[in-house]
């Protein structure tokens, strides 16, 4: 029987094709494909569309829905087995008793079969294994689709397979699927056309955000939808933030921190630089990143930067602000220029507060208490940018692995600071006098990044008898160039 695929199947007849010519059907072996993606982006919709293009080409066939999420229940593999069985066998009597069972009534029973069966949202091996074994298991001519959120996954079966990413629609599909859900054909109004680029861009490709947004702003008029966009900026929808967070909350402890300091402060830095800073937080970032893109959580591009979907990014934020919704003093990150003023400008800052982005959209003074930043004791990264912080600065926290300090206003920094956990300090177009500051610096034994571009450095004559380690100039756009500052003065 066919399946229920979408309202408005856009975009999906193109990856239906390629996927299809991926499986072959008149070839006489057994095929797997694993199709992986991020949550939203139609891969169990794309998985319908094919099993009702081809499930009749086969002598049975099964698609088994939200493996992940009914495999964790009670008995849950069991019931998995019983559907796939009765699916193919039409035996509504057969029970397996326990999951051992199951998988060898299912290798048993089925081997001489040629059939189709598609496993949506796995997200475990031994869901594999236990339902559907290796491909020897069934007749050639058997077809075998699993749909992921985990591409790493699929690098773990141990036999041959082909893989499929699922990729967000482009520009003119998004147009065409929001406008369906919106004004139920397949073009905007004229009225709503600058409103609709804006859900379009918001959106960026997402199947589920676009139909979603399109489906609330519907009979809207443009008063409510101006206003729901405001709120959609600020805080997402309950819907579309429940579904992405499903991959967040499969992480554990130090890939959630991981996930929501690039989410907050680290999307677009060179990956190495980010590895650098996280690595002396306790973080292991070098698996940890790889399990993020390995999730499609993150990507990582040709020039070796990091980036996320902005509605990823949007989740992993929203995920902070609900640590706290009333009160950001008491969040873990802060990046929003209001959030951030109203804890500085009431020093309602807390040691919960791990990391902190003080940005200003156009330049602007703040007049702040010397020791503004003495409650964030817990503090490990600080950004600071278009900021002229008026008086003195007495207080840094001995913590910090990240100091980001353009135009830093002072010609050292406070005497009580003591960097021995810093790994990145840039502080371009500062005055900060240079023997001062490597005398803050003199005892610490790790690898130092230094961003020194068109930094208005005063340098004196320094004799630097212990000072044996390398530095890297980094630039502003991080590209590492490395100096080697000798045993006494300055070389290269």
């Amino acid at each position: 029987m066919p399946l229920v695929v979408a309202k408005y199947p856009v975009g999906i007849n193109s990856r239906v094709e390629a996927i299809t010519l991926h499986l072959d059907i008149g070839s006489n072996d057994v095929r797997m494909i694993g199709m992986y993606g991020p949550g939203g982006v139609g891969k169990t919709t794309i998985a319908k569309a094919i099993y009702n293009r081809i499930f009749d080409h086969f002598e049975g066939s099964s698609f088994l829905e939200n493996v992940k999420d009914k495999s964790g229940a009670i008995n849950g593999i069991i019931q998995l087995q019983e559907a796939l069985l009765f699916d193919i066998l039409g035996d509504g009597q057969l029970k397996v008793g326990s999951e051992s069972k199951g998988t060898s009534v299912i290798k048993n029973r089925l081997r001489n079969k040629r059939i189709l069966v598609i496993l949506d949202d796995v997200d475990k091996l031994d869901q594999i294994e236990r339902l559907i074994g290796g491909c020897d298991w069934f007749a050639l001519g058997s077809r075998i689709i699993i749909t992921t959120r985990n591409k790493h996954l699929l690098c773990s079966l141990r036999i041959g397979h082909s893989t499929y990413e699922v990729k967000e629609l482009d520009s003119h599909e998004a147009l065409e699927l929001f406008s369906m859900h919106a004004f139920q054909r397949n073009k905007p109004e004229e009225d709503y056309l600058e409103l609709t680029d804006q859900v379009i861009c918001y959106a960026k490709g997402l199947p589920l955000a676009l139909s979603i947004i399109g489906a609330d702003l519907c009979g809207r008029n443009e008063m409510q939808w101006k206003s729901a966009l405001d709120k959609y900026k600020k805080i997402p929808d309950k819907d579309i933030q429940k579904i992405l967070q499903i991959s967040y909350q499969g992480l554990d402890e130090t890939e959630q921190d991981i996930f929501l300091d690039i989410a907050c402060f680290f999307k677009g830095h060179y990956k190495e630089y980010v590895v650098d800073i996280l690595n002396a937080c306790n973080l292991y970032p070098i698996i940890g990143i790889q399990k993020l893109t390995d999730k499609c959580l993150i990507t990582v591009d040709r020039s070796n930067k990091l980036w996320m979907h902005d509605l990823l990014q949007q989740m992993g934020r929203e995920i902070v602000r609900q640590e706290s919704p009333q009160m950001p003093g008491k969040r873990s990150r802060l990046w929003c220029y209001e959030d951030v003023v109203e804890v500085l400008m009431e020093n309602t800052g807390s040691e919960n507060i791990r990391g902190m982005m003080i940005c200003s959209p156009e330049p602007e003074e703040m007049q702040l208490e010397a020791k503004f930043l003495e409650k964030m004791k817990n503090l490990k990264f600080l950004m600071v940018d278009n900021i002229d912080i008026c008086g003195g600065i007495e207080y840094l926290p001995n913590g910090l692995r990240l100091l980001d300090w353009p135009g830093f206003p002072l010609s050292s920094l406070p005497s009580n600071f003591r960097a021995q956990n810093l790994i990145a300090l840039n502080m371009p177009q500062s005055q900060v006098i240079l023997d001062k500051l490597l005398e803050a610096l003199i005892s610490i034994r790790v690898i130092f990044q230094v961003a020194s571009i068109n930094c208005n450095i005063f340098v004196k004559s320094i004799f630097m008898s212990n000072f044996q380690r390398t530095w890297r100039l980094v630039d502003k756009y991080y590209a590492i160039l490395m100096v080697a500052f000798p045993i006494m003065g300055f070389g290269a």
